[in-house]
């Protein structure tokens, strides 16, 4: 089946079993293309809370599509490549911080929502890179917190914040490979470019950018810039947006340590055209989390989304 045959009929199977395609900005560009929905883990939490058609096919990593899953216990959720993992996810299992929780009885448990099921089901609150500042600095200083996966993410919240969280020792293995080195040397190259980061980032990086913020604040930020020229620190995914909405600017992408010098993550790519459409005619992958996880995992997820309204960070 050719490219224009296939979009076709994902369309036409989309509607006739009344299907939702949420897509994150890191798939590939004729998925974000097919999407009813493109955002951010942020804005897709919110988007999977209230959605209300029969089913939810999420175009991005296991993790998301789990959390689609806690959200509509009652619907049936699928994920095109059902082995789309997340280095982030992989580096924190339930087991072991169980254990590293147990640990620390006073402290409350903040978790990224790049973590998986297990996890979230052990948290007190998830964040997002897009609110985790605002939900953090709403608690009191003196309350204890352990924040998890991510100690790149977490460590930037600490730096910004004041805060002295203990910090699981987990990375996204794309946005870790990506260093200052490198956005120096373009930035000698480029003097006239904005250096702009994800918070999954090294600190290193980090500090020599001129802006750090999620997805959706990184394509707000270069809307609203007179600047004509940016240095971008993140997976490359997000470009197709970025040049989409902003095609006379000029974007410079931060090679990667990696052997093949891409910042892709080879997860976000592992769902395709083939396989989105494989999936609604199949219904298959389907996303299955017994109930006691979803009850005690949808509680700290529903605490942020009732926190982040309150806070003014969504609507």
């Amino acid at each position: 089946m050719d490219t224009e045959t296939l979009k076709r009929e994902i369309v036409r199977l989309k509607k006739e079993k009344n299907a939702v395609i949420l897509g994150h900005y890191y798939q590939r560009e004729e998925i974000q293309d097919l999407s009813d929905y493109i955002g951010d883990s942020l804005a897709l939490a919110q988007e999977a809370q209230r959605c209300d058609q029969d089913i939810i096919v999420f175009c991005g990593v296991h993790f998301m599509a789990e959390t689609a899953k806690i959200l509509n216990p009652s619907r049936k959720v699928l994920l095109p490549d059902i082995t789309a993992s997340c280095s982030l996810a992989e580096s924190c299992k339930g087991e072991d911080f169980a254990k590293f929780k147990a640990e620390h009885p006073d402290h409350m448990v903040i978790s990224y929502v790049n973590c998986s099921a297990e996890i979230k089901a052990l948290s007190d609150l998830i964040c997002t890179s897009g609110n985790a500042e605002k939900l953090v600095r709403s608690l009191p200083e003196e309350q204890k917190i352990i924040f998890a996966p991510d100690k790149n993410l977490g460590g930037y919240i600490n730096s910004i914040t004041g805060r002295n969280m203990l910090l699981w020792d987990g990375v996204c293995m794309v946005h870790d490979a990506l260093h200052a080195e490198s956005v120096m040397k373009l930035k000698m190259q480029h003097p006239d470019a904005i250096v702009i980061a994800h918070p999954e980032c090294n600190s290193a990086l980090l500090q020599v950018s001129d802006f750090v913020g999620s997805t959706k604040a990184m394509l707000n930020y270069i809307s609203k810039s007179t600047c004509k020229k940016f240095i971008v620190a993140t997976e490359t995914g997000i470009l197709y947006e970025m040049r989409k909405n902003n095609p006379d600017k000029e974007f410079l992408v931060v090679p990667s340590g990696s052997e093949c010098g891409c910042a892709d993550c080879s997860y976000m790519k592992q769902n395709t055209l083939e396989k989105l459409y494989s999936c609604l005619l199949n219904e298959s992958p389907e996303i299955l989390l017994d109930e006691e996880t979803i009850e005690r995992a949808k509680k700290p997820i529903v605490r942020m989304l009732d926190m982040s309204k309150q806070l003014g960070i969504i609507k």
